[in-house]
């Protein structure tokens, strides 16, 4: 005799309100709350005082250079990804398990450790300091300092979203691309990218935020150069300094959309690749490798 599901329930009633209620408030606290609270005191002398924050040529600047920031590191970071991910989950060879531990350093690496670390080897008493002097390069507070330092802290971000995903898809249709004559580009481009196609997306989404929010990293190597080498988040750290909250705030704002847009992307992605990793599972073992998109019979 079947048992319902609602009476296999251990829980009472009470108890999955009681957390449902728990993890509302929670969220209202410490998400809904806060964002209100950005929005509200960027407007709170009104549109004409918030758009005039916005105009200011220090903002500009900032926001030039955060979005300048992210475009170079995001694709660099999206290449050493995919590389890196396909090489530990396609691949076994020697130092496997501390080319996975480097991956995972910036996580326990605390960006400040990471901006000092920077400084350490291109500062001006750094290790490569005085040669850098020499040839009139900068390094350390300057724009390539900032996005080196994007960089490090962003770089486990795509490669992690992958290397699971990779490895629970196997290498079986790869080999049989292979085995068919195609070549490692068309092995890449044709069976590699389709079936991770969704989770490098949810990857590039969450390594683009977190460049465009860095806060510590950047801090050290900047140097805080106002119109020069300041990010959106260093510039609001400045203006809040100088008790130009509406105008910090108004900057604020424009990183609170770029995170709700973001998290927008990354739920529609998130859903799209839950829905082809089900959809995956419950074909049956003996599937046809897809010949079609190398240009063979189907």
């Amino acid at each position: 005799m079947s048992t319902p599901l609602n009476s296999a329930r251990t829980e009472a009633a009470w108890v999955r309100r009681t957390l449902i209620g728990v993890a509302l408030v929670f969220m209202f606290l410490f998400l809904v709350l806060p964002l209100a609270a950005v929005f509200t005191e960027a407007l709170r002398k009104g549109l004409d005082a918030y758009l005039e924050a916005l105009r200011d040529p220090d903002a500009w600047s900032a926001i030039r250079l955060t979005f300048f920031t992210a475009l170079v590191a995001v694709p660099l970071n999206l290449v050493f990804g995919v590389a890196a991910a396909w090489a530990v989950a396609k691949y076994e060879f020697r130092g496997k398990s501390f080319l996975t531990t480097l991956i995972d350093l910036p996580f326990s690496v605390s960006p400040v450790v990471a901006g000092l670390i920077y400084v350490l080897v291109f500062g001006a008493q750094g290790w490569l300091g005085p040669w850098l002097a020499e040839h009139d390069i900068k390094i350390v507070f300057a724009v390539p300092g900032i996005i080196l330092a994007t960089i490090f802290v962003t770089f486990p971000f795509i490669a992690r979203e992958l290397i699971p995903l990779m490895q629970a898809q196997g290498n079986d249709e790869e080999q049989a691309a292979i085995v068919l004559g195609a070549t490692g580009w068309q092995t890449f481009w044709y069976v590699t990218l389709p079936n991770i196609k969704w989770g490098l997306i949810y990857g590039v989404i969450l390594c683009n935020a977190r460049a465009m929010g860095e806060f510590g990293a950047v801090s050290v190597v900047s140097g805080h150069i106002r119109g020069q080498t300041n990010t959106m988040p260093l510039h609001v750290e400045i203006l809040y300094n100088e008790y130009q909250s509406v105008a910090a705030f108004a900057v604020a704002s424009l990183l609170a959309l770029l995170a709700l847009v973001t998290l927008v992307i990354k739920s529609v992605a998130e859903w799209k690749m839950e829905r082809e990793m089900k959809a995956l599972a419950e074909l049956p073992p003996e599937r046809p490798t897809p010949l079609t998109p190398l240009g063979q019979p189907s």
